[in-house]
């Protein structure tokens, strides 16, 4: 029998007015409802801490081997299951729970200034939205320089690219963690599909850098 693929998804902790981090409630639904017989799924909980995202990516990557690591985070903005095409090296001015952000404001001394995820949003968010499961997707290049965009970056720069990011709405607004946890199941396995069509190429070494301004 094949091996089956890894997959590591995380959530967050709460944070300032988000006093229940849907992001993390729509991981732990998306362990119930799984990824299919084919896939094993990994999920754990993020602080909303720079620091401690510095020691706890290397771990995970290291130590599960994934295919692809897919980080989920609340944004108060979204209304939609928001596909994060690209993460930022600079700007990280916004203090943590710990009242911390790096001194240097950046995420990889020395790293890209942008990096984009080998999978191309645009397409899973189509495949998705054509497939009518009720929850709405969209695609953004700008994750908000706080700790999610941090944690994407490292994940891109750790993985070679081969991670991606999902911002969820808070609980409610519009969606049931159910929805969620639906929502993420979807979208997952079309980024599955996607990887197994293309498989990694050497010219993603460090993923794609990309010239978004913001």
């Amino acid at each position: 029998m094949a091996d089956k693929t890894k997959v590591v998804v995380t959530g967050f902790e709460p944070f300032g007015e988000h006093t229940v981090n849907s992001s993390w409630t729509a991981v732990q639904e998306l362990k119930r409802i799984g990824l299919g017989e084919a896939v094993d799924l990994y999920v754990c909980e993020v602080p909303v801490e720079y620091q401690a995202v510095q020691r706890l990516l290397p771990a995970l990557w290291e130590e599960h081997q994934p295919q692809v690591v897919i980080h989920v985070g609340v944004s108060g903005l979204a209304t939609t299951l928001t596909l994060e095409q690209c993460a930022h090296n600079n700007g990280y001015k916004r203090l943590d729970n710990c009242s911390f952000c790096p001194a240097s404001q950046c995420c990889v001394e020395d790293g890209p200034e942008c990096i984009k995820s080998v999978l191309d949003m645009d397409t899973v968010c189509k495949k998705v939205n054509d497939s009518n499961i009720g929850i709405a997707v969209s695609v953004s290049k700008d994750a908000g320089r706080y700790l999610c965009d941090y944690t994407y970056y490292m994940s891109l720069y750790l993985g070679q690219g081969h991670s991606a990011f999902v911002h969820v709405p808070p609980l409610g607004k519009p969606y049931s963690s159910q929805d969620l946890g639906r929502g993420l199941q979807a979208v997952i396995q079309e980024m599955l599909t996607q990887l197994e069509g293309h498989p990694a190429e050497e010219e993603h070494k460090h993923g794609e850098h990309c010239n978004y301004k913001h």
